[in-house]
């Protein structure tokens, strides 16, 4: 009997640990998917802001307040109906994309994430018209920071977060109407609660989805469930992207310094 409990308590430790080095390997997965998205929205950012200024006169079609100058590109991305499709394309996209995510092969879904991170970059691209280099940069790195700390937290804490959920998604809701509200109202105080309400959903939600993937791992990975393990990490990846991204968002519009 004794024998039977030493073997069976190996058995249930090597388990653990298979699991423990799964997640490790899981999570690696999962923040370096959302750090290559990162990387493609930079870079599609920088390049279309780029394709849409530019310094000689000759080539602007229209002048901003601010004295920069669009190309023929700038002037349909920014000032014309374009700019809504360019706007919202990307909440269009999150939405079909987890509704397609079981039907596609982890090879589709993967590119799916990566056309959407590139997506994104074309609609966040006017912030180097709006905002310093500088302030994009300083910003970046206090988001970078912030995320790291939160989504370490929401890894480690024994604090059981799923309680946070639905009190995220229902003031999630909220800031969305309220975001939909002042574009007709452009009402600066209101932008400002905006950004703050923001900051701290977006920063809440950093910890409770980073601790959310964990626990689905665990769950899924004690009935060696690959296919779904696989296809989980671009998911995951998904989510802090998106946590990330608004969060650096919302704190750009009150930490950035305008042109």
């Amino acid at each position: 009997m004794a024998e039977y409990q030493t073997i069976n308590s190996v058995g249930a430790g090597t388990r653990s640990a298979q699991i423990d080095a799964g997640l490790r390997a899981h999570m690696n997965k999962v923040y370096g998917l959302m750090s290559v998205g990162m990387l493609l929205t930079g870079a599609a950012a920088w390049a279309i802001s780029g394709l849409a200024t530019t310094v000689d006169p000759a080539l602007a079609t229209v002048q901003l307040g601010n004295g920069t100058m669009l190309t023929s590109l700038g002037q349909t991305l920014y000032m014309s109906p374009l700019k809504w499709v360019v706007m919202f394309a990307p909440l269009v996209m999150v939405f079909a994309f987890s509704a397609a995510i079981n039907r596609l092969s982890y090879s589709g879904a993967q590119l799916f994430f990566y056309g959407y991170a590139a997506l994104m970059g074309l609609s966040i691209s006017s912030i180097f018209l709006v905002y310093t280099g500088a302030s994009i940069a300083q910003t970046f790195l206090i988001t970078s920071i912030a995320f790291a700390g939160l989504s370490l937290y929401g890894y480690t804490t024994k604090k059981d977060l799923s309680g946070m959920g639905t009190f995220l998604m229902m003031g999630l809701i909220g800031l969305f109407v309220a975001m939909i509200v002042n574009l007709f109202l452009a009402s600066s105080a209101l932008a400002f609660a905006i950004s703050t309400i923001g900051v701290l959903i977006f920063a809440g939600l950093t910890a409770y989805d980073t601790q959310s993937i964990k626990n689905e791992y665990i769950q899924h990975a004690q009935h060696a469930d690959q296919a779904w393990l696989g296809k989980s990490a671009i998911m995951g990846a998904l989510r802090l992207y998106l946590d990330f991204i608004n969060m650096f968002m919302f704190l750009l519009s009150f930490l950035g310094n305008r042109e």
